[in-house]
């Protein structure tokens, strides 16, 4: 079962929770256990399960992607936005996750994140659901 989602960011760089909208996908499958691969078909962002519980950790985060790709380095890419290319290829298009008993299987602190790298944007996600 594949499901299209479309989430907005607020700003350049954005993390948002899409916990609910992936577990209400695995719900809706009628699956009892089995894999859901979230997927952003998109190059300047990325999906990650990282803590949620503590707001400050994701502009940690932030900062210290910053720190590896600024946004005013020395880029032969035709737009102003490579250090958003590059974040992107750091955190990665996609994660998968394990669910039994149609919950997702993720740890106590864990959600999963678009991750924006060149907002504000509305972003499509793909959720792939299967056993």
């Amino acid at each position: 079962m594949n499901k299209t989602i479309q989430v907005s960011s607020r700003g350049r760089d954005d993390w948002v929770d899409i916990s609910r909208e992936v577990q209400a996908a695995v719900s809706e499958s009628g699956l009892d256990e089995g894999v859901v691969t979230v997927y952003v078909p998109h190059t300047t962002c990325g999906i990650a399960i990282q803590e949620n519980a503590d707001p400050p950790l994701k502009v940690d985060i932030t900062r210290a992607l910053d720190a590896l790709c600024p946004w005013e380095g020395n880029y032969g890419h035709g737009e102003d936005n490579a250090a958003a290319h590059m974040k992107a290829v750091l955190t990665g298009p996609s994660v998968q996750i394990p669910f039994e008993k149609g919950r997702l299987m993720l740890g106590t602190w864990q959600g999963i994140n678009l991750c924006e790298f060149d907002g504000p944007r509305n972003r499509r996600v793909i959720i792939h659901v299967s056993p």
